[in-house]
């Protein structure tokens, strides 16, 4: 096996896809090349001369520019490389049409809840959901006394914490309201007590607002402050709530049913060229069999937003994307942030550089599909095939906002490790074999093998949506063992 990786023939870099010691000779493109100092695995070599100022291209793009001349063999890494992104920008609409290259599922079935609007849960869990923190406690308490009236349908009783619902002015409060009603209304709760206390800025009338219609059956609403007893009101509605809940069983659905939320999170320098391009092709399989895709993590677009936005299926789409990317880029510059304040500590170990390495790799999740649709933050995905959806890079927050905006099932890759769960299945794939061999108990899927056992992308496409296709008929991943109680949410103003 090569110990490097050339991934576009424009490069003036490599991978190195294990550790390469100082004066060791490698060989790119027919040409010998003496290494001049120790390449850490995914961390990359310089395969050209790269002059003071000149472009450093991977990905066929620039990764950034030359901080001083860089020669052939040489380390490329934070060291010599700064990143050439600014804030606010103008761009071009030069709309591309991709083929799909990957495989096809458009007949593929799996069993599923489907609910009475037509929505389908690949979970059937009865959850709790605070409108303000104050009652988190009382929450959690609720949904432990409940757990004598779990049915043989029922996958899972929970409650869902978060600090929010109260002191809150503005856009903050309507992004707590907009992501705690796409968790009301997901599909994979099959029945909802929403709690509130009484006195919350996030009344349970004011959050009826912009929750719109329920169906009683399934959700039903109580403040603590109402009742002289607040856990035996709560025991009385949840009994009705799983009986509910519990009527829902696993007939088969199309796969077109299925919406998968993209993110990924410690990532490394094999992120782009194993878990993320494997992810891409698992969902361009799901847009052609017509199901939803929804890639997030704005400001691990900056660098690569080009990409997406030549890809966007009419001019008004296009212009969503500009305006998404450039109010994040405004959104770091009122505090004062420079655009380009990432990778973590974390990813540059792992061989990432700067934020425009980062984001090239990142957005390979979104495949090579149109873009159909831009979403803003809390809201619910509606359109066939891929959308754009407004958050953080931030993990939790991201994953929550994917989960609130439809996504029965969240994608997540990771080169680092992680543990953490959210509210809907979150299935961790591994970009390197080490971390899937390691971390056994994390990871459900070793992406790795790409280049660690030379297994086909195509192999792997089939491997791993038919993994996801056992995980929508119930089997668990990793994180769901671990608590998934807690929702993180975007925050942007003043806490009075």
């Amino acid at each position: 096996m090569n110990n490097i990786l050339k991934i576009r023939k424009e490069d003036v870099v490599a991978v190195a896809l294990a550790e390469i010691k100082k004066g060791s000779v490698i060989v790119c493109d027919g040409k010998e090349i003496t290494v001049l100092a120790d390449i850490p695995r995914g961390h990359k070599v310089a395969v050209e001369n790269i002059k003071k100022g000149e472009k450093v291209i991977k990905y066929g793009f620039s990764i950034g520019t030359a901080k001083n001349d860089i020669k052939i063999g040489d380390h490329v890494h934070t060291h010599n490389v700064a990143t050439a992104l600014t804030s606010r920008s103008e761009y071009t609409y030069n709309h591309t049409v991709n083929e799909l290259d990957c495989a096809n599922f458009n007949n593929a079935t799996f069993n599923g809840y489907m609910r009475e609007n037509g929505e389908v849960g690949v979970r059937n869990e009865v959850w709790v959901i605070p409108t303000v923190g104050c009652v988190n406690a009382i929450a959690k308490q609720i949904a432990e006394n409940a757990q004598k009236y779990k049915g043989e349908n029922i996958d899972g009783i929970f409650h869902f914490s978060h600090p929010y619902g109260c002191s809150q002015l503005g856009g903050d409060m309507v992004y707590t309201q907009k992501l705690l009603a796409g968790m009301v209304n997901h599909a994979n709760a099959g029945a909802v007590l929403v709690l509130g206390l009484g006195c919350e800025n996030n009344l349970i009338s004011e959050f009826k607002k912009v929750l719109g219609e329920t169906n009683d059956c399934r959700v039903q609403f109580m403040n603590c402050q109402d009742y002289d007893d607040e856990y035996e009101k709560a025991d009385e509605i949840m009994q009705k709530l799983c009986e509910y809940a519990n009527t829902f069983k696993r007939t088969p659905c199309p796969v077109s049913k299925l919406t998968l939320g993209l993110k990924c999170g410690g990532s490394d320098g094999f992120s782009g060229i194993t878990a993320n391009p494997l992810v891409g092709m698992v969902a361009d399989s799901l847009v052609l069999a017509d199901g939803k895709v929804i890639l997030t993590e704005v400001p691990e677009m900056f660098g690569a937003e080009t990409v997406l936005m030549d890809r966007c299926c009419n001019q008004e789409t296009f212009n969503k994307t500009v305006e998404l990317v450039n109010d994040f880029k405004d959104y770091f510059g009122k505090y004062g942030e420079g655009v380009g304040e990432n990778p973590s500590p974390g990813n540059k170990a792992g061989g990432i550089t700067t934020l425009e390495d980062k984001s090239l790799g990142c957005i390979q999740k979104g495949g090579f599909s149109q873009v159909n649709d831009v979403l803003a933050y809390g809201d619910v995905a509606t359109q066939k095939g891929l959308s754009l959806l407004q958050a953080p890079g931030n993990d939790l927050v991201a994953t929550c906002a994917l989960c609130a905006a439809g996504a029965q099932i969240v994608l997540f890759t990771t080169g680092r490790g992680t543990p953490f769960a959210g509210p809907v299945p979150t299935v961790k794939i591994a970009t390197n074999s080490d971390l899937a061999n390691r971390k056994s108990g994390w990871i459900d899927f070793d992406a790795g093998r790409i280049v660690s056992e030379g297994i086909p992308f195509e192999q792997l496409n089939k491997e791993l949506f038919e993994f996801i296709l056992e995980i929508a008929n119930g089997k668990q991943v990793k994180s769901e063992k671990l608590s998934k109680s807690e929702l993180a949410i975007f925050k942007d103003g003043v806490t009075l």
